[in-house]
């Protein structure tokens, strides 16, 4: 998919750099900075869109193992991506760039069966703050999406047989294409550096979160 992507831009003349990471490893993200610094210069966005999750899990159910590896894609992964951008931005001339953090409405309400994604995207939220607080000397916004149920292969893990409900019923909740969620980013990231989105929740219009469900 990532050379699907690249392809795909380069026609409209975009000039690209695949670059699989693991973001849950340190040396491999301040490698994937460093070969963008090489190829390109600086950096100016980061998008911190890694992310997993498992299907509904009660917390005494949960494993301690699916707990961290949770937490280390969403929430360490995010930490450590940032860290090396803010890094670069602060340093280059002209100085500054911006961060743009994948939230969740479950950085807002949890979901039954979903302790370690909730806990993640509640990190998350904290780490977009505390960015957004040390990233003004620097010319750094930071700034956050809480999307709502996105089509993608996370969906497909949460939505499947119908996303588990407070009352214990399931649902099969309404999405929206990725598409829309890419012009979301976009939207943000075209921003001029002096302003900053720092929340902003999108989310399918009949989807049950405004009110009591």
């Amino acid at each position: 998919p990532l050379q699907e992507t690249a392809a795909l831009a380069e026609k409209y003349g975009a000039i690209c750099q695949v670059a699989p990471c693991d973001v849950t490893n340190e040396g491999c993200v301040k490698a994937t900075f460093a070969s963008a610094k090489a190829a390109f210069g600086r950096v100016d966005l980061l998008f911190n869109n890694a992310g997993t999750n498992i299907g509904a899990t009660s917390v005494v159910d949960f494993s301690s193992t699916d707990f961290r590896r949770i937490i280390d894609a969403n929430l360490t992964g995010s930490f450590l991506c940032a860290r090396e951008a803010m890094r670069m931005m602060k340093d280059q001339m002209p100085m500054g760039g911006r961060i743009i953090n994948n939230g969740s409405i479950s950085a807002q309400v949890p979901r039954p069966g979903g302790v370690a994604y909730t806990c993640s995207k509640f990190g998350v939220s904290g780490l977009t703050r505390t960015l957004a607080l040390e990233g003004r000397a620097h010319n750094i916004p930071v700034g956050q999406i809480d999307f709502g149920n996105v089509t993608t292969a996370v969906s497909a893990i949460t939505q499947s047989g119908g996303a588990l409900q407070p009352d214990g019923s399931s649902m099969v909740e309404p999405q929206f294409f990725a598409a829309h969620a890419a012009n979301t980013v976009h939207a943000m990231a075209a921003l001029p550096l002096e302003a900053n989105a720092l929340d902003m929740t999108v989310l399918a219009t009949n989807m049950p979160f405004v009110g009591r469900g």
